[in-house]
């Protein structure tokens, strides 16, 4: 079914969630949908293939805090092909994804990632975890929502997912398939300078007075 993969746990367990900021609380709804390279640190065309490549834009973690003080989970939903494409494998990954958390935190330390989601398939795997499929956004809603404290058995995933409320959740990411993504999952999707990152949009992130559009 080559469902998307997680940093740190299996798929279905339940999420620790890190602490919101003091005084916030999550209405159960609101996500923030992050593409990683171009959004959190700088992209490159080879891939970011080890934690030496990796540079966090300096004010990513304020960016992702604000965000959170404003009542969203972070969901980090990146394609990693190079791990399907047989360059390097999960614990590279895993070990990049750590460094990056580190980063952000030192930053704020309201920059917590709630959730990261990779996909790690090649494009011609045609996986739907693989932006522009929503297959990633999809899983994450039901990972996020699930207050059952037990593992989710089985995914809704897949062309056939029947989408709950969503609220004011949004999708942020440099390229065309990570508005796709975005859109097909029916949120509203922001691109950003990927010379910038995040900070780029945070003012449109936030507002919601037309929550109708979903593509800004």
């Amino acid at each position: 079914m080559l469902l998307p993969c997680r940093h740190s746990a299996k798929l279905n367990d339940v999420v620790d969630y890190p602490p919101m900021p003091v005084g916030v609380e999550w209405d159960g709804i609101k996500i923030a949908y992050l593409d990683r390279d171009g959004v959190l640190n700088i992209g490159s065309k080879n891939y970011i293939n080890s934690i030496s490549e990796l540079i966090v834009f300096p004010d990513a973690g304020d960016t992702i805090a604000e965000i959170r003080k404003n009542g969203y989970r972070i969901c980090i939903v990146t394609n990693q092909s190079p791990i399907g494409r047989g360059n390097w494998d999960h614990d590279n990954l895993a070990k990049i994804h750590d460094e990056l958390k580190s980063e952000l935190l030192l930053q704020n330390s309201d920059a917590h990632l709630d959730l990261i989601l990779y996909s790690p398939y090649a494009p011609w795997e045609n996986s739907w975890a693989r932006k522009g499929n929503p297959g990633m956004l999809q899983v994450g809603r039901q990972i996020l929502t699930n207050d059952t404290n037990e593992p989710i058995r089985q995914f809704n995933f897949g062309p056939d997912y029947i989408p709950s409320s969503k609220g004011s959740s949004f999708m942020v990411g440099d390229r065309d398939v990570d508005i796709e993504a975005g859109i097909r999952f029916g949120i509203r999707s922001f691109y950003c300078d990927p010379r910038v990152g995040i900070s780029d949009v945070l003012s449109r992130l936030l507002d919601v007075s037309d929550i109708g559009d979903e593509l800004l």
